[in-house]
């Protein structure tokens, strides 16, 4: 049903070739149950038409189609085949049990298609598209004709023949892009030239199929359906075929976001666009680029601290559309080296932190040295950094510098540099082990009696540049001290670990000294 005010000659049909085209990129095959379940998405994301496969390729194929069929809610389930009888008739069979089914038939009309690829004249190849549309629509109401390579065809043989397979039934005529060549200006003439051309393109829907050889699939799209096209054959991630095909989520929130160039409507419901593109992405295995448009990881992320600052002042500044729009919470601020205070302030504020300026000004070049040692800042990295800044305030004991010897060939041996109340000195030791000779320094540097009760090491993120957390008790004259510290080398963590509980007893001795004199 229309939306109200929308005229159903604006509207953009969206089919939706991820199953057929899109399992034709190499490596993206899917299981029967993986269709299944794209299928059903698909169906509830709005999209008008889904060309479920290839009935003929296989008896998979077939028992897909015909699955996604029998269970499709509101989609027109297509299938395709070659403009040959057995394939039209399997295609018939897979669809027959869709609430409404379609048959898409094509044929190659370039002249170097039909010389080299089919060794057929024009003239056989107008014969064979008249008796594959008739057989078809013998068959089935809806049929769709296709000319493979139709954007380096002769466009009076090209005239000609969707002429003819109108007459002869076709209710769609797609004029496909299937080598990626076309740019959008003469696409655009292009169908434009086709429709006012043929006499009879009044009776059919005409669809543009557009690959993304030149990277401009979406934007021939666009152009085509401003030539007068009213069907778009796309796949969501736009995968496919070699550079893969125009993709769904980009020319939905082209034709959504800029009504003011493309003053047309379709069916598709945008917030459901970030699921459907990790539900196909898992089922291929065929990972999203990072910056791919719409539902990219970093489609609504920003570490700029430009565009954060920006962004925390009005959203507007750096997106053109929000991303609830697409099916996202929120927009991302990342944080990292091209980060602001502005940003770090908003999410220590995020996380309940309330800080002094000169504790927010430490923690934030912390913050930068830190993002100079790994990719991606996250929450837990913050939290780390902030508890030991906190901790850091007290401390009579620092680690100033450390530089660890370690392999196969022991001993292992550190050197290592410590502030104590001010004053700088250095150590050299061995141990068993890297972490061993790191506490060996500490001992020969601060002489202490505690004993080592716990040490334990843990990732805080994921990733190889993930920070290690560790965790350092101390007990003495039965008191136990516990310290935390975190930092991507797991033996400077260790260090400032086992410093931050020696720090906690010297200040627990310096506390309980006045009692004792007093006593």
């Amino acid at each position: 049903m229309a939306p109200v005010n929308k005229s159903e000659k604006d509207r953009v049909i969206i089919f939706d070739t991820t199953l057929r085209d899109g399992e034709q990129c190499p490596g993206a095959t899917m299981s029967f149950e993986e269709k299944l379940e794209v299928a059903e998405m698909l169906d509830d994301l709005g999209v008008d038409v889904i060309e479920a496969g290839f009935p003929i390729a296989s008896e998979g194929d077939f028992q897909a189609v015909s699955e996604i069929a029998r269970r499709s809610k509101n989609a027109v389930i297509a299938g395709l085949s070659r403009g040959q009888p057995n394939d039209i008739d399997r295609c018939a069979e897979a669809v027959k049990f869709a609430k409404r089914g379609r048959v898409h038939t094509f044929i190659a009309t370039s002249p170097l298609h039909m010389r080299v690829k089919l060794g057929m004249s024009p003239e056989q190849v107008i014969e064979a598209s008249i008796a594959s549309v008739t057989r078809a629509r013998n068959l089935i109401d809806d049929v769709e004709w296709s000319a493979e390579d139709g954007t380096r065809s002769e466009m009076d043989f090209l005239c000609r023949i969707v002429e003819t397979v109108i007459k002869a039934g076709a209710t769609t005529v797609n004029i496909p892009d299937t080598v990626g060549y076309a740019v959008p200006e003469e696409y655009a003439q292009f169908i434009r030239t086709v429709i006012e051309r043929v006499p009879n393109s009044d009776k059919a829907v005409f669809s543009v199929h557009c690959h993304n050889d030149l990277g401009m699939a979406v934007a021939n799209s666009l152009a085509g359906i401003g030539g007068g096209a009213r069907q778009v054959e796309c796949t969501v991630n736009g995968i496919g075929e070699r550079a893969g095909n125009a993709a769904l989520e980009e020319i939905v929130m082209a034709i959504n976001v800029r009504k003011d160039k493309y003053p047309y409507w379709n069916k598709i419901d945008t917030t459901m666009l970030t699921r459907a593109s990790k539900l196909v992405s898992a089922a291929t295995s065929f990972p999203v680029q990072y910056n791919k448009a719409i539902v990219g990881r970093n489609a609504f992320a920003h570490e700029s601290g430009i565009h954060q600052d920006g962004m925390l002042k009005d959203a507007s500044t750096y997106e053109i559309m929000r991303p609830e729009m697409v099916g996202l919470k929120q927009s991302s601020l990342v944080l990292g080296k091209h980060s602001g205070r502005h940003a770090f302030v908003h999410k220590l504020e995020e996380m309940g932190y309330k800080l002094g300026a000169n504790q927010v000004e430490d923690a934030f070049v912390r913050m930068k040295a830190l993002a100079d040692r790994k990719k991606e800042i996250y929450d837990e990295d913050i939290e780390a950094l902030l508890d030991e800044e906190i901790a850091a305030a007290y401390d009579r004991i620092k680690l100033s510098s450390l530089t660890v010897i370690a392999g196969t060939h022991g001993p292992q041996r550190a050197t290592m540099k410590l502030d104590i109340d001010g004053q700088t000195r250095i150590e050299e030791a061995e141990g068993n082990g890297p972490v061993d000779a790191v506490f060996n320094c500490i001992k020969a540097l601060v002489p202490h009696q505690a004993k080592l009760e716990l040490y334990q090491v843990h990732a805080v993120t994921e990733g190889t540049d993930a920070q290690a957390e560790v965790s350092v008790r101390l007990s003495q004259d039965g008191r136990s001290m516990t310290a935390r510290a975190a930092d991507p080398d797991t033996l400077v963590a260790s260090a400032k670990a086992y410093l931050g509980a020696l720090n906690k007893i010297v200040m627990k001795k310096q506390r309980d000294m006045p009692t004792q004199a007093a006593s």
